[in-house]
């Protein structure tokens, strides 16, 4: 198995959310937090040292390449699911520099769609 450059650590993504100095990233980051757990009944783990993830899938390639990624998770940078239906790439990515700018029920759609997917065609924690 390929190592990957991102991985599940023991440390809980809690103390992260208050890392950012900016009031309104931490803000989002408490609210994203709170939408994810919601959705997987998992709480955020530390994916390396700048993205949190909440629950993980084991898949494998057709080239025999496998592991293990976050099923959602979001990084200072945007958020990290699984695309519906996207199924080659395995992961999408959006980015939102302000979530007041972003639809919460679409977000939440958009989420809980994600996370529905993944269960259904992966092996889920």
């Amino acid at each position: 198995m390929v190592k990957l450059k991102r991985s599940v650590g023991k440390e809980s993504g809690y103390k992260w959310l208050d890392t950012d100095k900016d009031k309104r990233k931490r803000k989002d980051r408490r609210e994203l937090s709170t939408l994810m757990r919601s959705v997987t009944g998992r709480n955020p783990k530390m994916w390396g040292t700048t993205i949190i993830g909440f629950g993980s899938y084991h898949y494998t390639y057709k080239s025999g390449r496998e592991g293990d990624w976050m099923m959602p998770g979001f990084s200072r940078y945007g958020a990290i699911m699984k695309k519906p239906g996207n199924y080659k790439t395995g992961k999408s990515c959006l980015y939102v520099k302000n979530l007041a700018d972003i639809d919460r029920g679409m977000l939440r759609k958009l989420v809980e769609t994600s996370v529905a997917d993944m269960r259904q065609k992966y092996e889920c924690n």
